[in-house]
């Protein structure tokens, strides 16, 4: 089994190919440029350098959101017109859910945090615990757009050590001081933002559960409306 995996939802552009059990490529960049500018050539990198032929790929995985708007467009529309020309489904990965699995065989509690501007985090709480010879990611708060205050009394009540990681630590690290009563770390900086290779990781499992979708039905997941959609209501809301 050989499947292509694609992040784009923050400012890492991520791309990687795991053949099997093996991570075969695992290129991301996070420098300046859009992933208009970025993905497709990392894509055409990876498939050169690791002389792989599209019409191997058994299935593409998506980071299908939450995160930017414009990354998740990309990076969908990217998934989707190779799933389309190669025939191949789809296999979607929420996008907290593979940066939490960054951190796989820590005890303590995961919380990645975006920023999704406005005093919100796109978050979600993971937990990893023993499942034979290898560990199983449970979700103790599934994917959601909410306050960083709502998020931080959700891990106060918790009571747990927990580990931070994802773009909104820097943007939100004096709020965690004041508001997270619960012992915290962040994670470091080759961990702490999307990774195609975790989403990798989470799209072989759904794949080989037979979670995958045909690609004409993937569409992205954003939680909340965009800044255009949102101005737009309030300007009819104001009429």
């Amino acid at each position: 089994m050989k499947l292509m995996a694609i992040d784009s939802s923050g400012l890492t552009a991520s791309v990687a190919i795991l053949e099997d059990n093996k991570m075969v490529a695992d290129y991301s960049v996070n420098y300046k440029k859009t992933h208009s500018q970025t993905l497709v050539p990392m894509l055409d990198e990876i498939t050169k350098m690791t002389e792989t032929d599209l019409k191997t790929i058994d299935a593409i995985a998506i980071s299908k959101g939450p995160g930017s708007f414009t990354g998740l467009r990309i990076g969908s529309s990217t998934a989707k017109g190779l799933g389309l020309a190669l025939n191949i489904p789809i296999v979607e990965v929420a996008t907290t859910d593979a940066l939490a699995y960054n951190l796989y065989g820590t005890e303590r509690i995961v919380c990645p945090i975006m920023d999704a501007r406005r005093e919100q985090v796109y978050t979600g709480l993971y937990e990893f615990v023993k499942c034979g010879q290898s560990l199983e990611m449970n979700t103790l708060l599934e994917s959601v757009a909410i306050g960083v205050e709502d998020i931080m009394n959700q891990i106060n009540e918790l009571g747990k050590p927990v580990v931070f990681l994802g773009d909104a630590v820097s943007v939100y690290k004096d709020k965690l001081e004041e508001l997270v009563k619960v012992d915290y770390i962040l994670a470091p900086a080759h961990m702490s933002h999307q990774r195609a290779a975790s989403v990798a990781a989470i799209g072989a499992r759904k794949l080989a559960n037979g979670q995958s979708i045909p690609a004409s039905e993937h569409v992205p997941e954003y939680l909340r409306l965009s800044q255009a959609e949102r101005e737009r209501n309030e300007a009819m809301n104001g009429k």
